[in-house]
């Protein structure tokens, strides 16, 4: 499994305010080994980040794009879903019974959700509220999403185990097509080998590692 590590921070130090600017970052191993293998357009360019300080986990989506998408007729799960937008996935093991899902746009929204096997999603699961901090902005040639969660929720969901997180890192880019509709182009760290995109799967996990 491909692996990234999470280097250690002070504790309460790195302020999270959706522009990605705190020098903590500098910190951080950057990750851009991203692909889109069910297409032959090229992805937008995707930095990522993480840190940890043993209380919270924090990361960073830097993602260059001059025509994003978004979706805002509301706040529902649908407008969101139908918006570019980044995600992080985490399970406690390769059954994904279950498994947990961030999925935050460009403005900021998050739809999470626990999910089961077969894309058996349970919409009315949310992380808790206090436990999960996400900030962004956009600007004319990128967007920024950022953001924390709690070291105690996610082991209370059994996510860490010897300081390793299974993580799945993803980014869904819609396009305009001559139709008029928007389809999605998706983009993965971690290439699940499947014929159709399909992120809800065993294969598209990584390992987070938490430095010490």
């Amino acid at each position: 499994m491909k692996e990234y590590e999470v280097n250690l921070i002070e504790k309460k130090q790195l302020n999270i305010s959706g522009n990605g600017d705190d020098t903590l970052w500098d910190n951080a191993m950057i990750l851009t080994d991203f692909c889109s293998p069910w297409s032959t357009e090229k992805g937008t360019e995707i930095t990522f980040r993480a840190l940890w300080d043993r209380e919270k986990l924090y990361f960073n989506f830097t993602v260059l794009d001059t025509e994003i998408h978004i979706e805002k007729q509301d706040d529902s799960i649908e407008s969101i879903g139908n918006s570019d937008r980044v995600e992080l996935f985490f399970r406690p093991d390769n059954s994904l019974n279950p498994y947990y899902c961030l999925e935050i746009d460009t403005s900021g929204r998050v739809m999470d959700f626990i999910a089961y096997p077969n894309k058996d999603f349970n919409f009315n699961w949310n992380w808790p509220k206090d436990d999960l901090v996400v900030k962004s902005t956009v600007n004319a040639n990128s967007f920024t999403v950022e953001g924390s969660i709690s070291i105690e929720s996610l082991k209370s969901f059994n996510l860490i185990q010897n300081n390793r997180i299974e993580t799945g890192v993803f980014r869904a880019k819609y396009t305009k097509r001559q139709n008029g509709c928007f389809e999605p182009n998706w983009i993965t760290w971690v290439n699940p080998n499947t014929e159709t995109p399909n992120f809800h799967i065993a294969s598209s996990f990584g390992v987070f590692v938490l430095k010490e």
